[in-house]
C-alpha cells in the first residue's frame, strides 16, 4: 500500500470515528447527519442495519438523513423532521437502559434457518398494560421501509398512550413476511407481562405491503402460519394496497389511499371495503386528493391528519 492510499483509509476512519461520536450524543443527530454513522452506532449494535433499508447494499458514506429518499423507492414524501425525531427517541430510550429491539425467533430457529435472522420488534412504549399495535412498513416485499411507514406511526401510538411494535420482517414474499408477522404476534402474546402490554383489543396497521400481511393475518389468524391460535384483531388499519382478498372473519377494517396512486387503485381499497360492509363488518375509507403512493404519516400533504381518524376507528372497536 502506498503512502497516498495509507493517508486516504485514516482520513475515512478518522471522518467516521467522529461520526460515531457525535451520533453517540443525541442532541448531536441532525438532518445532516451521516445515514452510515447512525446504522453503525455502537448504541444501536445487533439492530441498526434495521433502522433503514440495506437489503440492496450499505447507502454511502455521504448520504445524509435529509436526502434518504433513494433508500425508498416507492415511498413519498419522506419528512426529515420525523426520521430526525425516531432517531432522537431510539438513542433516548437506549442511553435510558429500555430495550427497544426484541429477537421474535429463538437461537435455534435462527441457526436452522438464517434467514430468520433478518426480524425483529422494535418496541414503542406507551402506557402500562394499555392495548398495543403492530404496525408493518412496505416496501413491496423487497426492503422493510421502517424509518418512514411504521417507525413514525408507532412513535406517534406511543405518544397517545398506546404500545406499539414496529416489525422487521424478511423480504421475498408475502408468505415468509406473513409467516414473521404471525410470529411477531406469538410473540407478544407470550410475552405481554414482561413487555407491560395488554393482548386485548390490539390492531393491525400496515402501509402497501404491510397492509397486505396486516390483512392477510386479519383474515386468517396466526395459526394459518403455523403458530398458535390468537385472538383476533380488533381493527386492521391499511394505508394504500391493492389487496383485494376478504372473509366474513375479517375485523373491522379502516383504509386510506390517495386518489393519485398509481400502485394501489382507490376503487380497488374502496370495493374491498364495501364487501366488507356488505358482511356486517364495520369498514371506513378515505380517499385524498393530488395523492400518490407510499406517504406515510402524509405530513404536508391532503392525508395530513388520517392517523388520528385511524386511531378514533381503532378505539370505536374496542370492547
Amino acid at each position: 500500500m502506498n503512502r497516498r492510499a495509507f493517508f486516504a483509509i485514516i482520513v475515512i476512519l478518522l471522518i467516521n470515528l467522529t461520526g460515531f461520536a457525535s451520533a453517540g450524543s443525541g442532541s448531536s443527530i441532525d438532518e445532516s447527519t451521516a445515514v452510515i454513522d447512525v446504522i453503525n452506532n455502537p448504541v444501536f449494535e445487533g439492530f441498526g442495519q434495521f433502522l433503514f433499508p440495506v437489503e440492496n447494499g450499505m447507502p454511502s458514506i455521504s448520504m445524509r438523513l435529509d436526502h434518504i429518499d433513494s433508500l425508498f423507492p416507492y415511498h413519498n414524501h419522506i419528512n426529515t423532521d420525523t426520521t430526525v425525531e425516531v432517531v432522537h427517541y431510539m438513542l433516548s430510550e437506549v442511553s435510558s437502559g429500555q430495550t427497544i429491539f426484541y429477537d421474535i425467533y429463538t437461537e435455534e430457529e435462527k441457526a436452522a434457518d438464517p434467514s430468520k435472522k433478518s426480524t425483529g420488534l422494535f418496541f414503542f412504549r406507551g402506557e402500562m398494560d394499555a392495548p398495543f399495535a403492530l404496525v408493518n412498513a412496505g416496501g413491496g416485499f423487497s426492503y422493510v421501509g421502517s424509518m418512514h411507514e411504521s417507525f413514525p406511526h408507532a412513535l406517534e401510538l406511543s405518544k397517545r398512550g398506546y404500545n406499539a411494535f414496529a416489525l422487521q420482517y424478511r423480504t421475498g414474499g408475502a408468505d415468509v413476511a406473513c409467516a414473521d408477522l404471525a410470529a411477531a404476534l406469538s410473540f407478544v402474546f407470550r410475552n405481554h407481562k414482561a413487555l407491560g402490554v395488554s393482548t386485548d383489543n390490539y390492531s393491525l396497521w400496515g402501509g402497501s405491503a404491510g397492509a397486505r400481511m396486516a390483512a392477510y393475518l386479519g383474515s386468517l389468524g396466526t395459526k394459518a402460519f403455523g403458530w398458535d391460535e390468537l385472538p383476533k384483531a380488533s381493527a386492521v388499519i391499511m394505508q394504500y394496497t391493492g389487496h383485494g382478498d376478504y372473509s366474513q372473519n375479517d375485523p373491522p377494517t379502516y383504509a386510506c389511499v390517495g386518489a393519485n396512486d398509481g400502485i394501489a387503485n382507490w376503487r380497488t381499497m374502496e370495493k374491498r371495503l364495501d364487501n366488507l360492509a356488505a358482511m356486517a363488518i364495520d369498514t371506513e375509507f378515505h380517499l385524498y386528493p393530488n395523492l400518490g403512493h407510499g406517504f406515510g404519516l402524509g405530513i404536508g400533504t391532503s392525508a395530513e391528519g388520517w392517523i388520528d381518524d385511524a386511531i378514533a376507528f381503532w378505539e370505536k372497536q374496542m370492547i
